[in-house]
């Protein structure tokens, strides 16, 4: 298939536009010989001949246009996210090390803003992650969120119960979905890191078949407090349940609270439609 760059394609074009628009304003506007109007008449034919090649030629790939499916960003806007991804690492992140290790995590007086520190630095590479890897699968998503989590949850005692399976036979969530996705587990470990008291957390991806047919399944549970009253009413914004309900929609899955293991705590299960 004939392929050229736009600008130049539009280029040529014009530039043999206007050539013939010249040669019929020479050919109405002046006295021309037989002689020359026969030349400038095969300059115009000439013109008309290239003109029509050049969009022909464009035929067969307009044809095979459709429009894309999911937007994805250009490479300038990935290079901008790249940036601001390195800068939000080697500076935020580097100053927040910094500030951890002035705090003594060891004096119960500095104890509270030793962790609201580390969250913080933890949310700050979780972002970080999330900028990167658009086309990543959902399964790539949650490994590197497992890296950055484990650290945090080996300091506070909290075991990880990880169950991540991989179906060869189904289509797992990939770009805006897995990132959507990967965005409620981050929050929902967040919420038990803060709010739960846990002493053990559960992070599972199965595959599934329910009333809509093949489906992959995504929970994290623990054995923690539990949501208040007020949040499960939606009426407590700090748990971010709002939030993660948009993202589950967005990624085309549905969002439910259950009890968390052992029938204590919270589970956020999320279900999506596997891809055909």
């Amino acid at each position: 298939m004939f392929r050229t760059r736009p600008p130049a394609y539009a280029l040529a074009c014009a530039a043999l536009w206007f050539i013939q628009l010249c040669i019929n304003v020479l050919l109405i506007f002046t006295n021309l010989s037989p002689a020359t109007s026969h030349y400038w008449l095969l300059s115009n034919l000439v013109t008309t001949v290239l003109l029509g090649v050049l969009i022909l030629l464009q035929v067969p790939r307009a044809l095979q246009w459709r429009p894309r499916r999911s937007a994805r960003p250009s490479y300038e806007l990935k290079l901008e996210r790249q940036r601001i991804a390195r800068d939000l690492h080697d500076q935020v992140g580097s100053q927040l090390v910094h500030a951890i290790a002035m705090v003594d995590a060891h004096n119960p007086a500095t104890q509270p803003l030793a962790k609201a520190l580390e969250h913080c630095l933890l949310d700050v590479r979780l972002l970080v992650d999330s900028m990167d890897g658009d086309d990543d699968a959902l399964i790539d998503r949650l490994a590197r969120l497992r890296h950055r989590i484990q650290p945090s949850l080996n300091q506070r005692g909290i075991a990880l119960q990880w169950d991540v399976a991989f179906a060869s036979g189904a289509d797992m969530p990939v770009g805006a979905p897995a990132r959507e996705l990967t965005a409620i587990v981050q929050e929902a470990v967040s919420n038990m890191l803060q709010h739960s008291g846990a002493s053990a957390l559960a992070i599972r991806l199965q595959h599934v078949q329910d009333a809509t047919g093949s489906a992959w399944q995504l929970q994290v549970s623990d054995n923690g407090k539990g949501l208040p009253t007020a949040a499960l009413k939606g009426q407590d914004a700090g748990h971010g349940l709002a939030g993660m309900r948009q993202r589950a929609a967005k990624a085309g899955g549905r969002l439910q609270l259950l009890p968390g293991l052992q029938g204590q705590g919270l589970c956020v299960q999320v279900t999506v439609p596997a891809r055909s």
